[in-house]
């Protein structure tokens, strides 16, 4: 059962960051600021969208899945949550969360029901996925880095390093395709299947890869000299990495934009949302924010 949060939604007085400048044509719609949407929560997550264009994100350390509807408002999916972290919606409608509480990936299904998709590589636990991107034929792949967290009952790493995997449709073999990551986190594919951006936050970089046929990955390229926590694409494939606000680059990996999110420590993650995909949500330590594009996201590309 679905119910409201009790939370602060701020209605037409919505606290206005400052102008944003930059490049001559901007990403950021002409005139258009980030605006608090929702606040008091403890560390917001995991933005994604369905199908409709409504946004579901997570409140992490409260153990929350959250629904910002295309209307404007706010309600709780689903808590109890597996301290769920990075989501991404698959074709079906399910949404796919890395569930930290037991480091395992599930399935949600639309009225809520949970399905156990994996929790371990090599018999041994997974360190706690974090971020997830699923392809368009349904295979998906996510980060495992290792985040010691207080509702875990072991403080050491159960896997040999932090590594990036894959399983494929049909999620009979989980197979792990990049070992070589200090700590990946961020992770987002370009709506065609064929290319995977991957953050290696520990290391402070983001790498381009080309996805073969069988779903390993070949060609690493550094794109920018810059670690991210979320990532996302828009309509242009610029990529959005996250921190200290919102940094955007080109395919060159030039900075093509900047979106600061004044007083929040942590800029976590963002994603395309509403029934355009042409609002840009971005989770940000205590609050939700939203700021009117001038492109859409990737998925939203004509």
């Amino acid at each position: 059962m679905r119910r409201r949060v009790k939370v602060t939604v701020l209605g037409l007085a919505l606290t206005m960051a400052p102008s944003l400048s930059g490049a001559e044509e901007r990403v950021v719609a002409p005139g258009a600021r980030v605006e608090k949407l929702a606040g008091d929560f403890t560390f917001t997550e995991g933005p994604t969208c369905d199908a409709e264009g409504n946004l579901f994100f997570t409140d992490q350390p409260n153990d929350r899945i959250l629904k910002w509807s295309v209307e404007g408002t706010l309600s709780t999916f689903l808590q109890p949550a597996g301290r769920a972290n990075g989501m991404y919606f698959d074709s079906r409608g399910h949404l796919i969360a890395c569930a930290d509480a037991k480091t395992a990936l599930w399935s949600v299904a639309p009225d809520g029901k949970v399905t156990v998709i994996l929790d371990a590589y090599g018999g041994k636990p997974l360190n706690g996925p974090n971020d997830v991107w699923v392809r368009p034929d349904g295979a998906l792949y996510f980060t495992d880095p290792f985040y010691d967290r207080p509702w875990w009952t072991h403080h050491t790493m159960p896997q040999d390093g932090q590594h990036v995997y894959f399983l494929p449709a049909d999620r009979q073999r989980l197979v792990r395709v990049a070992d070589d990551l200090k700590q990946p986190n961020g992770i987002i594919g370009t709506p065609d299947g064929t290319t995977l951006y991957v953050s290696d936050i520990g290391a402070g970089k983001t790498y381009r890869f080309d996805i073969a046929r069988d779903g390993s990955l070949t060609r690493k390229t550094l794109v920018v000299e810059q670690g991210s926590d979320g990532m996302t694409l828009d309509s242009e494939g610029n990529l959005y990495l996250t921190g200290h606000g919102v940094l955007v680059f080109d395919k060159a990996g030039r900075q093509v934009d900047r979106i600061p999110v004044p007083d929040e420590p942590w800029t976590a993650n963002v994603s395309f949302c509403g029934r355009d995909r042409q609002t840009l949500f971005i989770t940000a330590s205590t609050g939700l924010y939203g700021v009117r594009m001038r492109v859409k996201g990737a998925s939203a590309a004509k």
